[in-house]
């Protein structure tokens, strides 16, 4: 990644042990570029940071609301969660609402990431299904557009309905025609953007507006603040640094991708690390909501991720610091 700059270092006693480099942006609802850090035109794939944005069409099509959709189902279409059973019964009982079944998933098995529901699964001697998948909720999202609209089944093909519409909401919100996509995790494309889009995107998600798109992306924003727990799962750092930042929306992404929305400033960040270092991109995060004045930094959430390392035995034998 050319121009990424050192932003994350890891200390151990007066040794610097590792360094991450990356890129950030902030910017306003305008789209302007209010600081930044790399380079801002660097594009990347933004992974499961822009869940928001696939679910855009979901809300202004109409089909949430034919749906009956809550708070929760749109929090739950914007999340990476871990398979507990919290997010996997809303996932289930989508599923029964639209008529469908585990096999309609196009996102594959995956085994939860929640440690109760991953014992339960074993001691019970189950196999893991799709509605395990840490992107199922999203995918209960493309499955609801997808019978909205009276589409083929096969929602996740980059020439069918649902991606189309993805794909405009995407390029409208990040200001900018997508130069390609990649095949995410889950089957499903992720189009590329600029960090500054990235992060432009996210400011006019915290911004609103009168516009459909706008309207839409509030209604998640704000679905996504209510039910933190639903984003991501307990321990994990959406939901903690949510929790523990009120009135800010937050999303992580594979490859060290992150996330803020933050209505009360009208503003966005996005961040990514030339590692994919996922301690680096949380630490980082972290800082600039701090930096923001949005988040304590003594926080519990904000020391778990940024300030002092202890060892097994609770001596501090390091630290986490960020290069602002």
């Amino acid at each position: 990644m050319l121009n990424a700059t050192p932003l994350i270092e890891v200390w151990r006693g007066e040794f610097l042990e590792s360094q991450h480099r990356g890129h950030a942006v902030v910017c306003n609802f305008e789209g302007e570029i209010l600081e930044a850090w790399g380079d801002p035109e660097h594009v990347i794939l933004p992974r499961s940071s822009c869940k928001i944005l696939q679910a855009l069409p979901l809300v202004t099509s109409g089909a949430a609301a034919a749906q009956g959709l809550t708070a929760r189902h749109l929090a739950l279409a914007c999340a990476s969660h871990q398979g507990a059973n919290i997010h996997s019964q809303l996932v289930l009982d989508w599923l029964g609402q639209l008529g469908k079944t585990d096999a309609d998933f196009r996102c594959g098995t995956q085994w939860p990431r929640d440690i109760p529901a991953s014992n339960h699964l074993v001691k019970s001697d189950q196999s893991a299904c799709r509605y395990h998948n840490n992107c199922s909720g999203k995918h209960c999202g493309f499955l609801t557009l997808a019978q909205h609209l009276r589409a083929v089944p096969e929602y996740h093909e980059v020439d069918h309905p649902v991606q189309i519409a993805v794909r405009a909401a995407f390029e409208e919100m990040t200001g900018e025609t997508s130069p390609g996509y990649g095949i995410d995790g889950c089957s499903a494309p992720n189009w590329a953007c600029s960090i500054a889009g990235l992060a432009r995107a996210m400011a006019r998600c915290a911004a609103g507006g009168a516009d459909p798109l706008g309207k839409a992306a509030s209604q998640l924003r704000d679905a996504m603040m209510a039910h933190p727990e639903l984003v991501a799962g307990e321990t994990r750092a959406c939901t903690e640094l949510m929790r523990a930042a009120p009135g800010v929306a937050l999303k992580t992404g594979a490859e060290a991708v992150f996330i803020a929305i933050i209505p009360g400033l009208r503003a966005g960040i996005a961040v990514k690390i030339e590692d994919g270092a996922t301690r680096a991109s949380e630490a980082l995060i972290t800082a600039l909501l701090i930096r923001l004045g949005v988040l304590e930094a003594d926080h519990p959430a904000a020391l778990k991720r940024l300030g002092p390392i202890h060892n097994w035995d609770g001596l501090q034998t390091g630290q986490i610091s960020a290069l602002l």
